[in-house]
């Protein structure tokens, strides 16, 4: 892979190509962004070393597609008609059934490769990449079958080789999971975030009493909503059935207070302790 395009020069895309030019020292980063602030300071950063454009995409041996999931969807089709035969496509986005469809019958259907690499910080843009953002972490093949052998065998070499774990999944379990474990708790702290803003107007009162607990709840209340709001359309069905659990959820937590049902709450939050085990699993 010498010639590796990135399209989306942003704290994945960004951490990807760093981690994808320390295994191939000699592979070119080329950079497209509608945000030329991003490129310069992409470049000034040493993530990408060119700035390119869509015309020389078919130039390309590896492209990152990792801009907004509804960008995607309207970019891959496009991408996939000039790009060469020996090409492979990578999207990165939190959301996969809505990009599959809209290639299924793609004559280069065999040249892209659907993942979801589980990971990222409430921080965005060039500035937020950082060597290493992938070790350890769990990356979502979807429809991995649909991808030409030997394209994916280089692809998933790759990802191997910067300490990714593979998991392989359809994408529509990929949706209704990843709504659970990553959509709902973003949402809970956007809402966390405007409940207290709202409530509390006098802000210095919010930083002067705010302790870790509250600091960590609400820390990816900072993530793009350029970003998050087309995830949320995209996998509307499953995020609302998340939703409707997780406020069936605190209805019940809020009525077990108002009957001083301390008792119920404490075997509740300790039944849920639990989830340490779970973590610690998965850690």
């Amino acid at each position: 892979m010498k010639n590796i395009f990135i399209i989306g020069v942003g704290l994945i895309g960004g951490s990807l190509v760093l981690d994808a030019k320390k295994q191939n020292p000699n592979a070119i980063i080329y950079g497209i962004d509608h945000n030329e602030a991003h490129l310069s300071k992409a470049l000034d950063l040493k993530i990408i070393d060119k700035v390119s454009h869509l015309d020389a995409i078919n130039e390309a041996d590896l492209i990152i597609l990792a801009i907004p999931v509804d960008a995607s969807v309207k970019l891959l089709p496009q991408l996939l008609d000039s790009i060469s035969d020996n090409a492979l496509i990578v999207d990165v986005g939190s959301t996969k059934q809505d990009i599959c469809k809209a290639v299924e019958n793609h004559p280069k259907r065999r040249n892209f490769l659907a993942m979801h690499p589980i990971a990222g910080t409430e921080f965005s843009g060039p500035e937020a990449a950082f060597l290493g953002l992938f070790k350890n972490k769990t990356n979502i093949i979807c429809e991995v079958e649909k991808t030409g052998m030997k394209l994916q065998e280089k692809a998933l070499e790759l990802f191997a080789s910067i300490g990714m774990r593979m998991r392989y999944m359809n994408p529509e379990a990929h949706d209704k999971h990843i709504a659970y474990v990553s959509h709902l708790s973003h949402i809970s702290s956007f809402m966390l975030g405007k409940t207290v803003i709202e409530k509390e107007k006098n802000q210095r009162d919010i930083f002067d009493m705010a302790g870790s607990g509250f600091a960590s709840t609400v820390r990816l209340a900072k993530s793009s909503p350029r970003m998050w709001t087309p995830i949320f359309k995209q996998n509307k069905t499953n995020v609302i059935e998340t939703l409707e659990e997780y406020i069936l959820n605190l209805t019940e937590f809020k009525k077990k207070m108002q009957n001083d049902d301390f008792e119920g709450i404490f075997h509740e939050m300790e039944n849920t302790n639990h989830i340490k085990q779970i973590l610690n699993g998965i850690e």
